[in-house]
């Protein structure tokens, strides 16, 4: 895929300001649209937007295609008529700067669930627009909203601690489970519908200003998911549902004993006999929500770590190899492009590269990375080629100022003398030295261009808990932001296409040539 000179901004909508205790797609999230536009940014990076699960990460979904209904906004629910301004009576307080995941989780569905109950009672369950969507959608949303049931009955548990009869997947057992509990089914299937809409809405609307969506795959799916769930042959698992092996990366200078992500591992063999027909179709769905896809954790479709199930660490497993070669050229011949951004991050080998470098997918390139000492590290902006993606950090970065407050002196110095900074706005001079780099696209944190710390880093790897919470708020989004932003668009040359508008500031005056 041929990709124009641009750059953007990576940003979460949970992190977006709102009432309701978590970002959402209701009017926020066209503020923000807005505001990239004014910035002259036209990509908008997000993190997967699945149904988070324990620990509220958005890599460790209950679903592979359904949507986050934690998003679904109760604003736009009432414009549409099926909450009242009664409904938010006993809305609590929220903090401003941070999701409170317990809290925000616990109002959201309580409100969700009045919103259902009028929509039954306002339109029923057999609106065109409603069934369109549950018959278009059947292939991962009744095992979703099945999954969801029969896991809120049961306390939340993980399925393969479920009645043998429902984890097995016995026909008669979940026959008579689906009529016993319709009401709770059709409501995992309702909030999926206004998740869809939505979000469907949100993205016409960035598509009208002109800016383009990345969103992310991860490479594995959780295990307490609808898709091992009912897909448990695609998985190494035994007969009891348990993985036999399962993910993680070996140990490396960072870590001794590795990292233990502790996914279900694919049977590989048998995605590729059925002509990877899981993966289509999970990419299919992932691209209803995005234009551009980050597949993480890209080497693993090379050859993937297998660590024995019941192992502590990470130290004592294996290589095996991944047919990616046949994976991609599938992807090839399904969608006619291949709409990849590959996360080539971490202890690469040539075959990995050789396998990018094939399909012409952007790599990525973390200037944080790049302080080491040596002038001709790869990620130093000055080494950098064309079709990569170039960041000052991702997700599981500190932020460039907490990156640079905790690094040691030698490269904190060395930061100073390559990005002619004396450190003050040390991630405005890191943001500014990417975007004038020859990557094809230049894309920053929101917390970035802020200039925060640590405290609103958004990941910290092999942290259980603590994660994923930072929120800005309306003040921070400033117009002497965007026009700054805009500065460095147009400097550097990452404006596809100029309007005739004149921006107009004091110290900034811009036209079309």
């Amino acid at each position: 895929m041929k990709h124009i000179r641009t750059s953007g901004i990576l940003l979460h909508p949970t992190s977006f300001p709102g009432p309701d205790g978590i970002g959402d797609l209701g009017p926020q999230a066209y503020a923000w649209i807005d505001f990239l536009e004014s910035s002259g940014c036209t990509i908008w990076q997000t993190l997967p937007l699945g149904p988070t699960g324990y620990g509220d990460s958005p890599y460790q979904c209950f679903s592979a295609c359904a949507g986050n209904p934690l998003l679904v906004s109760p604003t736009l629910l009432m414009g549409e008529g099926y909450l009242s301004p009664e409904d938010f009576a006993d809305r609590p307080a929220f903090p401003l700067r941070q999701v409170d995941f317990g809290a925000a989780i616990d109002w959201k569905m309580k409100i969700m669930n009045r919103a259902y109950h009028n929509f039954v009672a306002k339109s029923g369950l057999q609106t065109s627009e409603f069934t369109a969507f549950c018959e278009e959608n059947a292939g991962w949303l009744n095992d979703f909203a099945l999954f969801m049931a029969i896991k809120n009955s049961h306390g939340g548990v993980a399925w393969q601690f479920w009645p043998t009869e429902l984890k097995k997947r016995d026909k008669d057992a979940l026959n008579a489970f689906t009529i016993a509990n319709s009401t709770e089914i059709n409501f995992y299937k309702f909030l999926q519908f206004f998740f869809f809409k939505q979000w469907k809405n949100l993205m016409d609307y960035a598509h009208e200003k002109g800016i383009k969506i990345i969103g992310d795959i991860p490479i594995f799916v959780s295990m307490d998911s609808s898709d091992v769930w009912s897909n448990p042959e695609l998985f190494y698992l035994d007969g009891e549902g348990n993985p036999t092996v399962v993910a993680g990366v070996p140990p490396d200078y960072f870590s001794p004993t590795g990292q233990l992500w502790g996914n279900p591992l694919y049977r590989w063999p048998k995605h590729q006999e059925e002509g990877f027909s899981w993966w289509m179709n999970r990419i299919c769905a992932t691209l209803k929500v995005c234009d551009l896809i980050r597949l993480d954790h890209f080497r693993g479709f090379c050859g993937y770590w297998e660590v024995p199930a019941g192992n502590s660490t990470a130290e004592f497993g294996r290589w095996v190899e991944c047919p990616g070669d046949a994976f991609l050229q599938k992807m090839l011949e399904t969608f006619g492009d291949l709409p990849i951004i590959a996360e080539d991050l971490g202890e690469i080998t040539r075959d990995v590269n050789d396998l990018r470098l094939k399909y012409g997918l952007p790599g990525m390139k973390i200037l944080q990375f790049g302080f080491g000492g040596s002038a001709n590290d790869g990620f130093l902006p000055s080494n950098y080629e064309k079709n990569f993606v170039a960041y000052t950090g991702t997700h599981d970065n500190e932020t460039f100022k907490g990156w640079y407050d905790n690094a040691d002196q030698k490269s904190q110095d060395f930061a100073r003398r390559y990005l002619n900074s004396n450190g003050e706005h040390i991630s405005w001079d890191g943001i500014r030295a990417i975007w004038q780099s020859v990557a094809v696209f230049s894309i920053a944190p929101l917390q970035d261009f802020l200039e925060l710390g640590d405290e609103a880093r958004m990941n910290f790897p092999g942290k259980m808990f603590g994660n994923w919470s930072f929120r800005y708020t309306n003040s921070d989004l400033t117009p002497d932001l965007a026009f700054r932003i805009l500065d460095l668009n147009r400097v550097y040359n990452r404006i596809p296409e100029i309007s005739s508008q004149t921006f107009v500031r004091a110290d900034i005056h811009y036209e079309k040539p």
